[in-house]
């Protein structure tokens, strides 16, 4: 593949994870589109129920593999049922809602879906255990969600023909699929660790697939909340940006975060609490970031093209009131790294 990946949002960048509160499509991608002036996004709402949370969303991408809900979580089908047509509805009203707020948009515009890793760990097959004690189920699972992604990412560039399409990976439960420590049904053992070479490929057919031409590269963001993310992993597997909480960083995280950065992957960080509280000054929400790059002896200057400044995860248990505040302090805390690089 062509390496001519190009960060479409540019430097001042801030956006958000992926979901938000409430039930209602139009007030959400409204207050994201109008909060975001370079990296506006698909809503998330998983107030709604089953099928309208991340993995029943995805589960609702994928082609010839189906899936319903169970008192445990999400089963895969033999065929698709009532789970699977309100998961799709519920995206299609999604999008109806993004393309309204969008009409003549130009710029970047990110949509998000789980990662073949978390997606493997949460679908269960049918004797109740997860698709990750299964690698043939792991293969097929993944190869399901990249012909999935390449249908939802040609949807989404023919409804805003003037966006720059950017795909998030949510792998929430990557490092404890990396570490062996995903649980089995039963609860007493866990599932054995997959070899990192196996996930790394997944990972890249993943995102090659999202890719439409050889030459036309998508940026893909891999995204974790969970301490110890793989940076050096995801930027072998080809990963244009790496988003995190923020506050989970340590400094033995240092040397894998400064050669991704020298190596051009963005960093999304995760800097503003999620939930309802108080919010500090933009520039206080930042001051962690310019403490990093000091540490890793980076060129502050670097600083608003290197770094999205996000929430530290998703919104969708915060108010939304203060929904709307934290994406517009994000959008101030950006410009913050911009004017006050030092």
């Amino acid at each position: 593949m062509s390496d001519k990946t190009t960060n479409p949002w540019g430097a001042r960048a801030a956006t958000g994870i992926g979901s938000m509160p409430g039930g209602d499509a139009r007030e959400a991608a409204k207050t994201v589109t109008g909060s975001l002036d370079r990296l506006p996004y698909l809503p998330e709402l998983p107030a709604r129920g089953p099928g309208a949370d991340m993995i029943g969303r995805t589960a609702g991408l994928l082609v010839e593999v189906y899936a319903h809900v169970e008192p445990s979580g999400w089963r895969i089908s033999d065929r698709p049922g009532r789970d699977t047509r309100r998961a799709r509805s519920w995206l299609g009203e999604d999008l109806d809602a993004l393309e309204e707020f969008t009409q003549g948009y130009e710029g970047a515009l990110k949509v998000s879906a789980v990662g073949p890793w978390t997606l493997a760990a949460s679908l269960e097959l049918r004797n109740g255990e997860a698709a990750l004690s299964d690698p043939g189920a792991c293969r097929d699972l993944a190869a399901s969600l990249a012909e999935g992604l390449r249908g939802h990412l040609a949807d989404v560039r023919r409804r805003v023909p003037g966006a720059r399409i950017a795909l998030q990976l949510d792998e929430p439960s990557l490092t404890s699929v990396l570490r062996g420590s995903v649980k089995s049904a039963s609860g007493y053992r866990t599932h054995r660790a997959v070899d990192r070479a196996v996930v790394e490929g997944a990972l890249r057919d993943i995102i090659e697939a999202a890719s439409p031409a050889q030459d036309d590269r998508t940026p893909v963001i891999v995204h974790s909340c969970a301490p110890d993310v793989p940076f050096a992993l995801l930027r072998r597997a080809g990963a244009t940006g790496i988003a995190c909480d923020f506050s989970l960083l340590t400094e033995r995280d240092d040397e894998a975060i400064g050669e991704a950065v020298e190596g051009g992957t963005t960093l999304f960080a995760g800097v503003v609490p999620g939930t309802d509280g108080p919010l500090s000054d933009p520039a206080g929400s930042v001051m962690g970031v310019r403490t990093l790059w000091r540490r890793l002896g980076l060129n502050p200057g670097t600083l608003s093209e290197s770094v999205v400044i996000t929430p530290a995860c998703g919104l969708a248990g915060a108010s939304p009131d203060y929904a709307r505040k934290v994406l517009a302090h994000c959008v101030r805390a950006a410009g913050s790294l911009a004017d006050n690089p030092e």
